[in-house]
């Protein structure tokens, strides 16, 4: 099974940035999707962004337009960049590599095959 290693978790202003990798211990399986949810405290975990490679990308509406998810086949690595950050975006960020079909890639969706990070922590004071 794939193994999952987020990085670039901070702490950072508001209004500031970072950028957040994920590195798989192997090629990314065929047909997969890469996504990123976050958890912050005391609340469920929800979807930030997920993307099947190219441009074919969604975003939450709450990061729309602060955030973009890259995914680099080759190098078995996805970046999510994100800016003008606030404080409800802290909280702990996973990746995971899971399934592309109907709700799985329209909704945030938690029956999809998920195979998970161990998490990276960001924090956002104000």
């Amino acid at each position: 099974q794939v193994q999952l290693v987020e990085s670039g978790g901070g702490s950072v202003q508001d209004g500031g940035s970072l950028t957040l990798s994920c590195t798989a211990s192997s090629l990314f399986p065929g047909g997969t999707c890469l996504a990123w949810y976050r958890q912050p405290p005391g609340n469920k975990r929800e979807r930030v962004a997920i993307t099947s490679g190219g441009t074919n990308t969604l975003y939450a509406d709450s990061v729309k337009d602060r955030f973009n998810l890259f995914r680099d086949d080759a190098k078995n690595t996805a970046r999510l960049q994100m800016s003008r950050l606030k404080p409800e975006d802290s909280g702990m960020y996973y990746c995971a590599l899971q399934s592309c079909a109907g709700d799985c890639w329209w909704k945030d969706f938690g029956s999809c095959g998920q195979m998970w990070g161990q998490g990276t922590q960001v924090t956002v004071s104000s």
